[in-house]
């Protein structure tokens, strides 16, 4: 007796095995969800990386050791990817009405918010399970970075300066860094917070410029709108400050010439910024926003040649 043959794959309607068909609806959805935690646009990854750089390499005198390195900069990738999902959730009814943000996975509806929420929690647990390598004082300091990732989002609704929230999220990374490195938060650390903290209310002025007009219809609350037509003046005066910070930090922490050397880089980097958004035209200002990536690395080109022996 001839044994059976095995039964052929279920097909569906177009006559292709369903398996086949379940493939391209898998790829879809995984490039959803790397949209959604935006690893498309690293940009926001850079800008939270370099001030954590900044403290690693002062705290550690130009020598971190290199396990806290490598997952101070695993975390930050994380941690950014869940506070963007955070922000979708959050903005998930705005998104839509805007321009630049109605493609989004869960502005469209590609993504729901159940899988979003599911993503945002894998992504802090796996950020924190990379925390958890460190001493107590950073794994203490970790909840509050989380606080703040989370409560950002709602902050736009709540007063006109969101990147205020934003910059003490994306500058967190300076204290845990101090606290891995040296077991406390000296005052250096928090020197270079509030620097960080002014920085990010400066380049994210640039990206809320770009929404302004959107931000007026839909009733989302941001520098840009709170500055209005001295939006650039104020932004520059930022910067100044921004610098100035930066400098007495490096006055406390000792370093040389070559640290400021690479402030001086970075005013020219925030000059050409100031040119680029004189029209104040959104793709300028836009582009300018992304700028800030120069000024991070030209900051920390300065502290890691600095330190050098």
């Amino acid at each position: 007796m001839k044994p059976s043959p095995e039964p052929a794959p279920a097909a569906s309607a177009s006559g292709k095995p369903r398996a086949a068909l379940c493939w391209p609806r898998l790829l879809a959805k995984a490039g959803d969800y790397a949209q959604l935690a935006r690893m498309h646009r690293p940009i926001g990854s850079f800008l939270l990386l370099w001030p954590t750089l900044w403290a690693l390499w002062l705290a550690g005198h130009g020598q971190p050791p290199e396990g806290t390195v490598l997952v101070f900069c695993l975390g930050v990738f994380l941690m950014r990817s869940a506070g963007c999902v955070m922000n979708d959730i959050a903005d998930r009814r705005f998104d839509p009405h805007v321009a630049r943000t109605r493609d989004r996975p869960l502005a469209a509806g590609r993504v729901t918010v159940r899988e979003a929420l599911w993503l945002a929690i894998g992504l802090s647990l796996v950020a924190f399970g990379l925390v958890l390598t460190q001493n107590g004082l950073t794994i203490g300091l970790s909840f509050a970075g989380l606080a703040l990732a989370a409560g950002y989002p709602l902050m736009k609704r709540l007063h006109h300066l969101p990147q205020v929230v934003l910059g003490m999220a994306f500058g967190w990374g300076i204290p845990m860094a101090f606290a891995a490195v040296t077991g406390s938060v000296p005052a250096l650390a928090w020197l270079l917070y509030a620097a960080n903290i002014v920085w990010s209310v400066a380049y994210d002025t640039f990206y809320a410029m770009t929404d302004r007009e959107d931000d007026l219809k839909i009733g989302v609350k941001s520098s840009a709108i709170l500055f209005g037509a001295r939006d650039r003046q104020i932004v520059a005066l930022l910067q100044g400050a921004f610098l100035l910070l930066l400098g007495l930090a490096g006055l406390m922490a000792g370093c040389g010439p070559v640290y400021y050397l690479g402030l001086f880089a970075a005013a020219w980097l925030m000059a050409w910024e100031q040119y680029l958004v004189r029209r104040r035209e959104p793709a300028a200002c836009f582009h300018a926003f992304l700028h800030n990536n120069w000024v991070g690395l030209a900051v920390f080109a300065g502290v890691l040649v600095d330190a050098l022996p």
